[in-house]
């Protein structure tokens, strides 16, 4: 035996045996995706492919006289049953500034995701009618970055199906106030105290003098998964970095200590702004949260002085030349730890000068499915111009990202896993050409008797869910329960997700 083929072998026993001193990962019958590594043991002339969306078109406009500056501010979209709601700041003041007093939020909806109205709600006051979309007004600083949620939780009280949390800890402010709400239209606070302290949080992450946190998109929900509402807050370090804490509650008013988020693995992800983090579970797999992050290139200018007199930016709010942003793809499976698997953009600004401005770019809060194999986000586009919106963008289903192999073909093996259920039902791409296959092996990656690559005929075609089968047929109800390995040939093909069902 050579040097080299003693070193493969030393490698692929080490691997093996640290893959038996951790177990085999239960997957359950939880639908798993392809956005990191944790089922990857082996990629051979294979990838993690990112999929970028692909624009569909402008879905909203400032065009009432409350709605004020040429900002959608932070915004949320959700969808309860057959209505999509979407959340947004309005400026009737025609401040731009933090938490300013005339600041409200606005609401529209949606029976498809697609096509949206405002309605009129009839509850606030604002530029003397009450004939508008306003949702929440005259409680300054929290219209500023008003989030809501629907609440996952089990039993939860009818009157707070919705939940929300806004605040500031600028110019006195003193945190998070909670909202809640039995329809996600008429909300109240549910105590006047802040339920996420701004003294107590500088105390606790040590951020000393010249740091503050809140001051954009704070975002929650109910983890299934935890058993717990987490909370994902922005926080301005004392290196002047916006980055990302975490704090989590069993009762949405008791949080614990937060942490600071860490990114990628130590040592090779470079540290980067993120103004918002929109972090949410994934509708179809929620113990994976997906984060739509904002990210910010501050001092990074992209328009020449000619530019910016065209788009008529630089006569009230000087810094709207200086900047860019673009939205970028993190993932966590709860932690506090986001995996930066690809740290390319997933949504650029694009061509033309007017998505090069500052604060351009943001996806709204939350991906929702538009049809049976579409998902869509939401992004804000051409910042403080008249010609300000919200665009649509869309995925396949579970399209974020795949492990992918060219023409010349390639493999990936998992780790070991265990499943319950009794079959395995994939969703995948090929070209005309490509094919999967699969083998299943037991933990020490020897193929079963019936489940070789070559009982598992070809699979061709481009759908998001697939019953593999083998020669044998598709009953895997014999192997539920033992570990097991999954090995995918691929050949001009993409995997997306997979599931034990």
């Amino acid at each position: 035996m050579t040097v080299y083929q003693r070193s493969c072998f030393l490698f692929l026993l080490l691997a093996t045996t640290a893959a038996w001193a951790a177990g085999p990962i239960d997957v359950g019958s939880r639908r798993e995706l392809f956005l990191d590594r944790h089922l990857i043991d082996t990629l051979t002339n294979t990838t993690l492919n990112l999929h970028r969306p692909e624009y569909a078109g402008i879905v909203l406009r400032r065009e009432l006289p409350w709605e004020g500056l040429h900002t959608f501010g932070y915004m949320t979209v959700l969808k309860d049953g057959g209505r999509y709601r979407m959340y947004y700041r309005a400026h009737p003041g025609g401040e731009y500034a933090d938490g300013d007093q005339q600041e409200a939020t606005c609401y529209a909806e949606s029976t498809d995701g697609i096509h949206w109205v405002k309605p009129e709600l009839n509850i606030y006051e604002v530029q003397g009618t009450k004939k508008n979309n306003v949702v929440l007004a005259g409680m300054p600083p929290y219209s500023h970055n008003f989030a809501p949620f629907l609440d996952a939780r089990p039993g939860v009280p009818a009157t707070e199906r919705y939940k929300a949390l806004a605040g500031l800890s600028l110019k006195g402010e003193t945190g998070l106030a909670a909202f809640v709400s039995p329809d996600g239209i008429h909300w109240k606070k549910l105590r006047e105290e802040p339920v996420l302290s701004w003294k107590k949080l500088r105390e606790e992450l040590a951020l000393g003098a010249g740091a503050w946190a809140f001051d954009s998109q704070n975002v929650a929900f109910w983890s299934e998964s935890e058993k717990c509402y987490v909370c994902y807050f922005r926080v301005f370090t004392r290196k002047m970095l916006r980055t990302i804490a975490r704090s989590t509650s069993k009762d949405f008013v008791h949080w614990s200590a937060p942490v600071l988020m860490k990114y990628g693995d130590k040592g090779t992800t470079p540290p980067e702004q993120f103004y918002t983090n929109q972090t949410q579970p994934y509708f179809r797999a929620p113990h994976i949260y997906i984060a739509t992050a904002a990210r910010f290139m501050e001092g990074r200018r992209a328009l020449s002085d000619a530019q910016v007199k065209e788009l008529g930016i630089d006569k009230d709010v000087k810094w709207l030349k200086n900047d860019c942003s673009d939205t970028v793809l993190l993932s966590t499976r709860g932690g506090d730890r986001y995996e930066r698997t690809f740290r390319e953009a997933f949504v650029r600004p694009g061509l033309g000068p007017r998505n090069w401005v500052s604060r351009s770019n943001y996806a709204a809060c939350g991906i929702v499915p538009t049809g049976p194999t579409e998902m869509s986000l939401y992004v804000h586009r051409h910042n403080a111009q008249e010609s300000v919106h919200v665009a649509r963008y869309t995925l396949r289903t579970d399209g974020f990202a795949s492990v992918s192999a060219s023409a010349d073909g390639g493999e990936m093996t998992t780790k070991p896993l265990r499943f319950s259920g009794d079959r395995l039902a994939i969703n995948f791409a090929t070209s005309a050409a490509g094919s999967v296959r699969v083998e299943i092996q037991d933990a020490a990656s020897n193929p079963i008797p019936g489940f070789a690559l070559e009982d598992c005929p070809e699979i061709i075609g481009d759908q998001i869910e697939r019953t593999v089968s083998w020669k044998r047929g598709s009953d895997l109800s014999a192997l539920a329960g033992r570990p097991i390995r999954l090995r995918f040939v691929l050949k001009d093909a993409d995997l997306y997700s997979l599931r034990f069902q």
